[in-house]
Order: structure tokens, then sequence, then C-alpha cells
């Protein structure tokens, strides 16, 4: 049998690699679990990450079955954010990579709305460190358990370049003065400071994040996929409203979903006291 060159492996390994996409997807019952799958590259969210969170998003949109989803992801990073020598190499082009940057940056917003957007919850597991857009991955989430090791951090200012689109989803999920301590500091924060500012719901061991990111999904799917579906939509439209419109929006969704076959379902049930059949409609 003739011996392989060294060379011929990292090829063959390389070819795999790219053979394989850097999104892996797994079932748990009604849960999907959307797992980074690529540790070597720090789960940098490349071309063909992004391309491939996007793919695997719209598919479990059009999925009814799935009733909530767990992003998690392999190796001691959670993600670094954008891939800088992606972006780097696009500067060599005529206009210096200004279509390039204006579409890579976009399709990174589209990919964190879609998970906004998206009808089931999502709840990131993070394993370990999330910077940047890697960052604003975890706050674009419903939800986020963390592993005590996990640390998070938006450095762009570090290196000239200011995390003006993490900036989004972090200011909506933590209050001003600690969204700007970490994007004018660039510094790591631990798993403790982000639950305490509202990064991250639950801080755990490490061998037990992504255990209670599914047993929180577990818990909402056991809810209606349709009060859930109304109630999520309803939450992210209306605190970007006054609040008299806020008021005026939310008083017409609770009028529809008390109309809703689930609701007559459910508080009949709680009135009969009686576990609810969801038909989620």
């Amino acid at each position: 049998m003739a011996e392989v060159a060294p060379q011929e492996t990292a090829q063959q390994e390389t070819a795999q690699q790219q053979d394989t996409s850097p999104v892996a997807r797994a079932r748990d019952g009604a849960i999907e679990i959307v797992t980074l799958a690529r540790p070597t590259s720090r789960n940098a969210l490349s071309d063909a990450m992004l391309a491939a969170l996007a793919a695997a998003l719209d598919d479990i949109r059009a999925d009814r079955t799935i009733r909530a989803v767990v992003l998690t992801a392999q190796g001691p990073v959670f993600s670094a954010g954008h891939d800088l020598k992606e972006m780097t190499a696009a500067r060599a082009r005529p206009d210096r990579g200004r279509a390039y940057y204006a579409d890579i940056i976009g399709r990174c917003a589209a990919v964190m709305q879609a998970i906004v957007t998206l009808p089931q919850p999502v709840i990131a597991a993070v394993q370990g460190t999330a910077t940047a857009a890697g960052c604003q991955l975890v706050a674009s989430c419903d939800l986020a358990v963390a592993a005590r090791e996990a640390k998070f951090c938006t450095p762009g200012v570090n290196i000239g370049l200011f995390c003006s689109t993490p900036m989004v989803a972090l200011s909506r999920n933590v209050a001003p003065k600690q969204a700007l301590e970490m994007l004018l500091l660039g510094e790591m924060i631990d798993a403790e400071t982000a639950c305490a500012w509202g990064l991250v719901n639950r801080v755990v061991a490490q061998d037990e994040v992504l255990a209670t990111a599914l047993a929180l999904a577990n818990r909402i799917a056991a809810k209606s996929a349709h009060t859930v579906k109304i109630g999520k939509e309803a939450f992210y439209r209306q605190r970007e409203m006054t609040l008299p419109d806020a008021y005026t929006y939310a008083t017409q969704v609770m009028v529809e979903n008390m109309l809703a076959r689930d609701a007559e379902e459910g508080i009949s049930a709680f009135i009969e006291k009686r576990h609810p059949h969801w038909e989620d409609r």
C-alpha cells in the first residue's frame, strides 16, 4: 500500500472541510439544534458560514414541527465574528472592498434579523468566547445560556473598527452605560457579568450548557406554538414603539390572540383544572 504524503493528507482534509457545511443540524424531539461547526476557524462568520446559517433559518422557518431552536458551537470559541482574513483580502479589489463589505455586513445583519423574526424562539448555548459579530449573534437570540468559562467582547475599537453592527443587537439587550463600556473599552467580560448586564439568562457549568438550553427549549416547546409565535413577534415590534403606540398595538394583538383556538382551549383547561391540548392555531 502506497504511503500518503503529509501534503496530500492536508489537501484531502481541506477538500473534506470544503465539502462539509460549516453548520451542522440535528433534531432532539421538537427542538432543532444548529451548531457552528468550524472550530479551526473559531467559527468565524465567513461567507460560507453566513450562507449556511441563512439557509438553515429559512428551512426552520418553514418547518412547523420545529418548536424551538438551540444555537451552539464546536470548540473553545462560540464565534469570533467576521472573518477578518476574508475582509482583508477584499481590499485588493478596485473599490478597496467597498461592495464586498456592504454585502457581507448586510448579509450578517440579515441573519441576525432572521433570528429575531423566526417564529420559533432561539436559545444560544454559549460554550466559549463570543466576540464582535459573535457577541452580536448571542445578543440576537431570544435567550442565552453560557458556560462559566464563556467570555464576551466587542473589541473592534482596539483595531480601528468600531463594532457598529454588533452594537445594534447589544444595545437592545444591555443597558446603555454597560453597552458603551463594552463598545468603548473593547475588553472581555465574563459570563457572570454578562448575566448581570442582561446579555445571557443563565450561567452554568461547561458540561451543562447544552442540556440547560435544551431544557429551556423543551419547556417552551410544550406551549402553544401559535401563542409563542404571536408573543415573540409582538415583543420585538412593540419595544420599538412609543408607549401609547405600543399599548394600542399590544391591545390589538391580545384581542386577536383571545379569539384564537389555543387561547380558548388554554383558558378552558385552566378553569377545568386539566392539561390543555394545543392545536397551534
